[in-house]
């Protein structure tokens, strides 16, 4: 009850400030002696006032995205040797962009290939120890085997029994150490392996070069400056249809979904047409702003820089309302008015609130009645009281009639 009779006394004010407006602006053509004879009737056409089936919209301003965009940084700390691009070329999918002083990662790279050399060769070498191993354990095992053999003769003394033994011992755990060293060595030469190619790469983040085949949108770093990681160098954007990214608010929800259709324009000017497009993707809600994001696919036939700006508008449901065509309406101090035609032939200033807008018409909240006629795009010599003659006349919108995008 509170919100309508806000609405009610904003009305009311409204109504007192335009008819003051009227009656002042009427005050002011009285003030000037009129001639004998009348004014001459203006020609004028007009329109009427009529329900129609007007969609519910939403506009959204929003900024225009590259397809995919992708900041080059290093992942190394060295200085900048060369930098191969400028902002605004054209660049392919690996192709050099960005040359780093590779000495430190070249050194590291030759220290670790010839650290994995090294473990190489002593991983041989603990095999052929555990070869030498084997061939001393097979000799004391067929040596301990004789002497047993003649021990239990009595061909052989208790003293040569307990050196085939103690033999044979040596001779297993001989063995048993070269194989552990040999498995030492093993895993030696699988971390210096690991460490070369480790360095391998890291030679390979010398050069840094295009993800895919876009545009250099801005360079930030040149020769001689020190590269560290995280920082960007380049960024880099995708050739290929670009997206309108708009936010909305969470109360909006149930107007949007993926493969919706929706009307884009890239500038603010109110001449420029809208363009058919459709949602590609629709983000999650934000819970600390709640909103959500909204991607827009540009046609193919629809250029514009990124970053610039642009509106997107999402049609609802239809609802029936009262509207004037869109050229009727007069703006004047801040007000918005229509010249209404009576039965009299005279133009009446009539001050009026409006409220959604299409291509054609404007809903009206208040002032007017179906069916009223008014001028449309009405020459500046019409005035309050104003005698006019219709020289032609639009054709009212039909009953049920929704005019859309």
């Amino acid at each position: 009850m509170k919100s309508l009779a806000s609405g009610r006394l904003k009305l009311a004010l409204y109504v007192t400030a335009a008819s003051s407006f009227v009656a002042a602006a009427g005050c002011r053509s009285t003030a000037t002696p009129e001639p004998s004879d009348s004014p001459a009737a203006i020609t004028v056409s007009t329109d009427r006032i009529a329900s129609i089936d007007l969609p519910a919209r939403i506009d959204a301003g929003g900024i225009v995205q590259a397809g995919a965009t992708a900041q080059i940084t290093s992942r190394v700390i060295a200085p900048i040797q060369d930098v191969l691009v400028r902002a605004g070329d054209r660049v392919t999918r690996g192709q050099p962009l960005v040359v780093l002083d590779s000495r430190e990662v070249t050194a590291n790279a030759e220290r670790a290939d010839a650290t994995l050399a090294a473990a190489t060769e002593a991983s041989r070498a603990a095999e052929s120890r555990i070869a030498a191993a084997q061939s001393t354990l097979r000799l004391a095992q067929a040596t301990h085997a004789r002497v047993r053999a003649l021990h239990e003769k009595r061909s052989a003394t208790a003293q040569e029994l307990d050196q085939a033994v103690a033999s044979l011992e040596a001779a297993e755990a001989q063995a048993l150490t070269a194989r552990s060293e040999s498995a030492a060595a093993a895993s030696a030469r699988e971390t210096a392996r690991a460490a070369a190619t480790a360095a391998s790469v890291a030679r390979s983040y010398a050069v840094l070069t295009a993800p895919f085949d876009g545009v250099v949108a801005e360079r930030s770093a040149d020769p001689g400056s020190l590269a560290t990681p995280g920082s960007p160098l380049l960024i880099v954007e995708e050739s290929g249809p670009a997206r309108l990214d708009v936010r909305l608010d969470d109360s909006r929800a149930a107007w949007v979904r993926q493969g919706q259709s929706a009307a884009i324009r890239l500038d603010d000017d109110e001449s420029a047409s809208w363009t058919t497009t459709s949602i590609v993707e629709v983000g999650r809600s934000d819970p600390a702003s709640h909103t959500f994001l909204v991607k827009l696919a540009l046609p193919p036939n629809v250029t514009a820089r990124t970053g610039s700006f642009g509106r997107a508008r999402f049609t609802g449901e239809s609802r029936r309302t009262l509207t004037a065509p869109a050229a009727s309406v007069v703006r004047r101090a801040g007000l918005t008015f229509v010249f209404v035609v009576g039965a009299d032939t005279q133009a009446r200033l009539r001050p009026v609130i409006v409220g959604a807008r299409d291509d054609n018409r404007t809903e009206v909240l208040a002032g007017v009645s179906d069916g009223d006629v008014v001028i449309v795009s009405p020459p500046p010599a019409v005035t309050d009281g104003s005698r006019v003659i219709v020289g032609s006349r639009a054709p009212s919108p039909h009953a049920g009639e929704a005019h859309r995008e």
